[in-house]
């Protein structure tokens, strides 16, 4: 390990410009005009695996954009086989007026190197590839086979991996996952995630008269389906922060006293967290934390509602139609299809006669719980604590990355959450930014992980 470790460290500022280099294209899985700077991401990174040593690295095609996949098996069939995932496309970078400099062009700031994609998840996957080249370039081998699966749809409206892995559970056998798309509680806090939140999103389109009408003429005697679709979503909680669909509670695992004693022994201040975000006061669920919110009860929001004038002053317009989308995360045992099911059934035995109501998923992932005992998770706290000189805490995150579920039940194999992020990271957000401490120190702990998984 002296040698691996000798390398990385003999290496950073090269590991860093070719990070750079990545980060450099503009790999927005989202809009068409990026279509070609995705495939060259891709592209860049089987020319970086091939760099390494890695004789098998190649692109597949998806009906979308394309996997990466590269394997290297010098380890033998004796050995334990790590499969690594991540995401090689980006967010957009709307609004670009409040970057501070072009969001494809990284430079480093208070000891983060701020880009598009630096944090969200070229920076996080690079460890690894760092990591494994270490092996490579000093020793010629690995203690253990390895292999790559890297998307570039995971931030589109629609992903192809979960349809490849269900196809190729042969090509992608392993003994564990490592995933490094999470983050950290806190600085100087290195974190083992090991549970994340499903999710069920919806469009919900309410129709009344067949135009827009005059709201003095025919106000009162017609429907507004804004009205009727404002009532609707009115009804999906109650005061209490309760989700009223009949079922929808059936399934849920509810938290241990073990869990909800070490969520409270996390340094999480309340009064920090409003003022962060310029709130008077948190809301949610009566009798959980906000942690126990966040982490481990399911939620309804409204993310987009549409209908109706909103140009600059007046129109007294009775519109003809009005739509949302609202979503539901999801917490473990939670089945997102099941949850869809009753959720179009609540909504149509609740639309009155006066409208006609469609309602559409959009989107559906199951949540996830990672057995934080296995013996990779064990690996992962050694190396992070080795590499950062810290005692690792155990955490779960709101969001969902919906691939993770599928690795866990068509590879049987138990999954770390192993991520480098931090909570002022800004993902998705302007001046998205990665910290070099944890760039350079995640190459370590991947390093030092694969080490300890070897035995």
């Amino acid at each position: 390990m002296e040698k691996v470790l000798e390398y990385i460290q003999n290496n950073k500022q090269r590991h860093l410009d070719e990070l750079y280099d990545f980060l450099r294209i503009p790999s927005i899985s989202s809009e068409e005009e990026h279509k070609q700077d995705v495939l060259r991401a891709a592209n860049w990174l089987v020319q970086d695996f091939k760099r390494i040593g890695f004789e098998n690295a190649r692109i597949i095609d998806t009906p979308g954009h394309p996997l990466v996949y590269a394997e290297w098996n010098g380890a033998g069939n004796n050995a334990k086989t790590v499969l690594f995932y991540g995401h090689y496309d980006v967010q957009p970078v709307d609004p670009l007026e409040l970057w501070e400099t072009a969001p494809f062009e990284p430079f480093e700031k208070n000891g983060k190197v701020v880009a598009r994609g630096s944090a969200d998840d070229k920076g996080q996957l690079f460890v690894h590839l760092k990591a494994v080249e270490a092996y490579l370039k000093t020793k010629g081998k690995l203690p253990v086979n390895v292999k790559f699966i890297i998307e570039g749809e995971e931030e589109a409206a629609e992903s192809h991996i979960d349809e490849f892995v269900e196809q190729n559970p042969e090509l992608l056998k392993c003994d564990t996952v490592v995933v490094s798309d999470t983050e950290w509680f806190y600085y100087d806090m290195p974190s083992i995630c090991y549970g994340l939140r499903g999710i069920a999103y919806f469009e919900m389109e309410v129709t009344g008269p067949n135009r827009d009408l005059h709201s003095g003429t025919f106000g009162g005697a017609v429907d507004n389906p804004i009205n009727v679709l404002a009532w609707m979503i009115t009804q999906m909680k109650d005061r209490y922060g309760r989700i009223t669909i009949p079922g929808f509670y059936d399934d849920v695992l509810e938290l241990t006293e073990e869990e909800r004693n070490n969520f409270r022994k996390l340094p999480f201040d309340l009064d920090e967290y409003k003022k962060d975000l310029d709130i008077r006061e948190v809301n949610g669920e009566i009798g959980y934390s906000t942690l126990e919110r966040i982490w481990a009860r399911p939620t309804f929001d409204v993310n987009g509602f549409k209908g109706g004038y909103i140009g600059d002053g007046q129109k007294t317009v009775l519109p003809s139609k009005a739509s949302a989308k609202f979503s539901f995360r999801l917490v473990p045992n939670q089945k997102a299809t099941d949850i869809a099911n009753k959720v179009v059934n609540y909504i149509t035995n609740l639309a009155p006669p006066t409208v006609k109501v469609k309602i559409t998923p959009m989107g559906l992932a199951n949540p996830v719980l990672v057995d934080p005992h296995s013996s990779a998770v064990e690996s992962a706290i050694k190396a992070l604590n080795q590499a950062f000189g810290k005692e690792v805490v155990f955490m779960r995150e709101g969001g969902s990355i919906p691939v993770v579920e599928t690795f866990t039940h068509v590879l049987k194999a138990p999954v770390v959450l192993m991520g480098l992020g931090l909570p002022d990271d800004n993902i998705h957000s302007p001046n998205e930014s990665f910290s070099l401490d944890n760039f350079f120190g995640g190459i370590k702990a991947s390093a030092i992980f694969i080490n300890e998984f070897a035995k």
